[in-house]
């Protein structure tokens, strides 16, 4: 438990809550069931050994917190999560409420070490340590299968090391989902481009060839679409995206919509992931503090790329 002030929010709460949930305890010294909660919540707090963090606001110390909560009686509690407010209560509590609500909405302890798993996954990619990276994320798919962050990052990194098989057991179960998710839905399709490429003979190609073919028929679409999980499999994505919105362009619907479900699945594996938080709004701090001035807007070429590729989506499909 620590006590909080407008000086420190930023830190202890705002990006606290991006890896750890916080609960913010609002109280005043002259509040009675305050009192009595405070002792309680730092219990539990101890009891669920780091699935969430404890903070404290003196709503008469710090008037300026209570207000931007909208605090209106107290004790108040707020559980953060991401940077964002998702639920609380108010009243001194008997523990089993609380916990009952806490147990809603923080993570169970096999999540909470597949999360610590994932983030030293994390740090062996960024030390180019890519086969330890693999193995700390088998073992956090394994003690939260239900995470699909955590099957999108270890399928996306069996792919890349040319894991083939692997990747298409971890995949499955993602994709018997009703619907599917989009993100794991495009892992599938750079998977089937690479698996194309390694089993059919075309794999072996040089784009000339390809090329020579389509220069006879601009409608042969099976050597088009052959081409550009070629041009996949090279990483030459805006290439392969190029050759698959001729085939879009003529034909909408060829082949199961392949190539547009291709295309829509580069498109997908080439947007950085967002922010927990959603990123921070122009002129504020993540927590929503006003700034001086306005924030420079620097132009991202991968976004420009991404929004370029997508304006000429939606006009082969118009």
């Amino acid at each position: 438990m620590i006590n909080v002030g407008i000086a420190t929010f930023e830190a202890e709460v705002i990006e606290a809550s991006m890896h750890t949930p916080v609960l913010v305890d609002f109280w005043a010294p002259w509040c009675g069931p305050c009192k009595v909660l405070g002792p309680l919540l730092e219990q539990i707090e101890a009891e669920y050994n780091g699935r969430f963090k404890l903070v404290k606001i003196d709503t008469e110390a710090e008037p300026q917190l209570g207000q931007a909560f909208r605090i209106q009686s107290i004790p108040t509690c707020v559980l953060m999560i991401n940077g964002q407010p998702v639920n609380g209560f108010m009243g001194a509590l008997p523990k089993g409420q609380i916990t009952a609500f806490l147990d809603k909405f923080l993570p169970s302890e096999n999540e909470l070490a597949a999360q610590t798993e994932a983030e030293e996954a994390q740090a062996a990619l960024a030390e180019g340590d890519a086969d330890s990276a693999v193995d700390k994320l088998l073992h956090a798919v394994a003690q939260a299968p239900d995470n699909d962050e955590l099957r999108f990052e270890l399928v996306k990194q069996l792919i890349g090391m040319g894991r083939l098989d692997e990747a298409g057991t971890h995949l499955a179960p993602g994709l018997n989902q009703l619907p599917p998710k989009l993100r794991l839905e495009a892992l599938k399709h750079w998977h089937d481009a690479l698996t194309f490429v390694m089993t059919d003979e075309r794999g072996e190609w040089a784009l000339e060839q390809f090329d020579a073919l389509i220069a006879q028929n601009k409608r042969d679409f099976d050597t088009r679409l052959a081409k550009a999980r070629a041009l996949i499999a090279e990483g030459q994505w805006p290439e392969a995206m190029e050759e698959l919105l001729e085939i879009i362009m003529r034909d909408k619907t060829w082949g199961d919509e392949v190539p547009r479900k291709t295309y829509v699945a580069l498109l997908e594996l080439m947007t950085p992931p967002k922010p927990k938080d959603g990123g921070p709004v122009p002129g504020k701090t993540a927590g929503g503090i006003e700034l001086s001035g306005k924030a420079a807007v620097q132009e991202d070429p991968q976004a420009e790329l991404l929004s370029r590729y997508r304006r000429k989506l939606s006009m082969a499909l118009n």
